[in-house]
């Protein structure tokens, strides 16, 4: 078959060479367009800069001598002042190119000659080279400022190793810690250039308003110990460790750490405050860090954080301003002449300030102590004010009430206007008891929407606190449940926040459509977002960066803090509540705050403030002097121990409620 095609197919004819262009005669070719003289000229100057420096001084030598020879020449012709003859003329013009080249311009006989143009080179040669050395000396320093590699000569300063989405809160704080000392400095040493990192913290500068504090960025590995040496952390008063926002994160940390203690050594303790994003890495940074160091787990801080709020509706924005240096904040003062007194008469001594516990002489917190416990030898007093200043306390302080027990007049609350102990309140009838049974044994529900890595622990928390976690994908719409809790995530998604917001939009869509509401707890990664979230005045926003970032500047600024905020940060024993005003006084009484702190006292908890009915702004250390009406409305902020008090679940609300868009 195959010869047959092959038979069938007729012969090609071979192809023509004329098919394929001649090459040209042989001649010049004057068909081509002939290069310009200025391409010929870039292209020897090309080869002549490419031969090396010889090459180029030489040529450069001739060029500026068939300029500078007519030039001279044409001067002492035109010249009426120049000699007759022509020996002179060519001496006056030698003289004129030696001057404006720096070759001498001596005259005679020619050994003369060549000996000062030698010497002429020699200069030129010197001056041109420590011009450059001088050039590139300066060029160098410049470029080194720039790139944030130069060394950081400062004592005292606060040092921030590493950059996430913590590091400008925590230098906002530092800077606003920093505010009332002198010559002070927060140094910040990150892996990022160093232009980057002064614009984007040069909006927290202006914001914060502190100018009399150095912000100072360097460019490094904070893991390498030449960078960290150039910042100087042995003489720093505190070194806060972040971890980068990468999976290996916390390896970084570890790694910082111990080149931390290489560079320091461990004869020069220095305080240092770091912080891992898993629970599962902390016992790592501790060995690492060595002892004394403070390692704060974010997980962990976020999820009890996460369950305070649950559990107490409207308690983030207190934590913030708890944690803040703007506005009220705990400080540790070891005042002399105080030992020997109880912690009753130590709260009625303090003029302007809230004392919220003690610290041991072994640095062991004793939050909301019991009113007779009595401030030994070595202890410090922790207190709520404005400033690190010490408070003003009374000379004589008043006699700290009694205990309360039953039947004490003293227990009982003010009666309204007068500020003396009402009567008390005459004992419920069977139905009444059998009311407020009922309310406690309504079961506490808590819908949890989305998940990531802190989920199982929020949910022990929250079974821990007699609440049950029920997760869902999406909210349901007929009958909304006694708690919301919506979670970041998953995990390895690159923005978290953006489930939460989403998740918020259906709620509030939920809420139209039902026309009742219950609280929310909604969890963000970065405090940019919170201006994003469709959150409405029953909706806590907390931003888990932020708060870990501000208890980094308190603890690094007061060591002895880490203890006492664990316990606050703790859903068992002392902590942050919000607590009616009437359950210490009753509604519409006049009175000082400071009368309402000797009657939280006396109920066995500790007031730092209060929040009005119409506002959802905490008043932390209010003046105690100020007198006003409390009301249903109005809350009081207090440490106490939990399970003292049970909140009652208020009902939801009807269904004809107005519902804000």
């Amino acid at each position: 078959m195959r010869k047959e095609l092959e038979n069938t197919v007729p012969p090609q004819r071979p192809s023509r060479p004329a098919a394929v262009p001649a090459p040209p005669p042989p001649g010049p070719p004057h068909h081509r367009h002939a290069p310009s003289l200025r391409d010929r000229t870039q292209y020897w100057v090309d080869r002549t800069v490419v031969k090396g420096m010889t090459a180029a001084a030489g040529w450069l030598a001739l060029a500026c001598l068939a300029v500078v020879a007519p030039a001279s020449a044409l001067l002492v012709w035109t010249d009426n002042r120049s000699p007759e003859t022509l020996q002179g003329k060519v001496a006056t013009v030698w003289r004129t190119v030696g001057q404006t080249l720096r070759l001498g311009g001596e005259v005679g006989p020619p050994l003369r000659m060549v000996l000062s143009v030698l010497l002429a080179l020699v200069s030129l040669l010197y001056v041109s080279t420590l011009v450059g050395l001088v050039t590139t000396a300066i060029t160098d320093r410049l470029t080194e400022l720039q790139r944030g590699q130069s060394t950081v000569v400062e004592r005292g300063h606060s040092l921030v190793l590493g950059w996430s989405e913590q590091t400008p809160t925590l230098v906002a704080e530092l800077l606003a810690a920093h505010a009332q000392r002198r010559n002070s400095a927060v140094v910040v040493l990150a892996d990022r250039d160093k232009l980057d990192m002064e614009r984007e913290l040069r909006a927290v500068l202006a914001a914060v308003g502190v100018r009399r504090v150095r912000l100072l960025c360097r460019r490094g590995r904070p893991a390498d110990p030449a960078a960290l040496a150039r910042v100087s952390p042995g003489a720093a008063g505190a070194v806060v460790v972040l971890p980068p926002d990468t999976p290996e994160g916390d390896t970084q940390v570890v790694k910082t750490l111990l080149a931390l203690r290489a560079v320091v050594g461990d004869t020069r303790p220095v305080r240092v405050v770091a912080a891992v994003r898993q629970t599962r890495h902390v016992a790592t940074a501790r060995l690492a860090a060595g002892p004394g160091a403070v390692v704060l787990d974010v997980d962990g801080i976020a999820a009890r954080t996460l369950v305070q709020c649950v559990i107490e509706p409207g308690l983030s924005l207190v934590l913030e301003d708890l944690l803040d240096f703007a506005g009220a904040e705990l400080h540790v003062h070891r005042v002399p002449g105080l030992c020997g007194r109880t912690f009753a008469e130590l709260r009625a001594a303090c003029a302007d300030a809230c004392v919220v516990g003690l610290v041991r002489p072994d640095g062991s917190p004793l939050l909301n102590p019991p009113p007779q416990t009595v401030l030994g030898p070595g202890d410090a007093v922790v207190v709520l004010a404005a400033n690190e200043t010490p408070p003003t306390w009374h000379g004589t302080p008043a006699a700290g009430p009694p205990p309360p027990s039953p039947g004490n007049p003293a227990a009982a609350p003010l009666s309204p206007g007068t500020g003396t102990p009402a009567a008390p309140p005459p004992p419920p009838s069977p139905g009444q008891a059998a009311t407020a049974a009922d309310i406690r044994a309504v079961p506490r529900r808590v819908l949890v929407l989305g998940w990531n890595r802190r989920g199982p622990e929020v949910v022990d928390g929250l079974a821990r606190n007699g609440w049950e976690a029920v997760r869902e994908e999406t909210p349901p719409t007929p009958d909304p449940p006694q708690r919301v809790l919506v979670l970041g995530g998953p995990d390895g998604h690159p923005d978290p926040d953006e489930h939460t917001l989403v998740t918020l939009l259906r709620l509030r869509a939920a809420e139209r459509e039902s026309g009742r509401r219950s609280p929310t707890v909604a969890e963000l990664t970065e405090a940019r977002h919170r201006p994003l979230a469709p959150a409405g005045p029953h909706t806590d926003l907390v931003v888990g960066g932020r708060l870990v970032g501000l208890l980094m500047a308190q603890v690094s600024q007061t060591v002895e803090l880490a203890a006492a905020f664990d316990e606050l940060f703790s859903p068992a024993g002392n902590a942050v509540r919000l607590r009616p005003a009437t359950d210490y006084v009753p509604a519409g009484t006049e009175a000082t705050f400071a009368e309402l702190v000797e009657a939280a006292g006396r109920q066995g908890d500790t007031a730092l403030g209060h929040r009005p009915g119409d506002s959802r702004i905490p008043l932390l250390n209010p003046p105690k002097a100020g007198t006003r009406r409390w009301e249903h409305d109005d809350t009081l902020i207090v440490v106490t121990t939990t399970g003292t008090h049970q909140p009652q679940e208020r009902s939801v609300r009807p269904a004809d409620t107005p519902v804000l868009p």
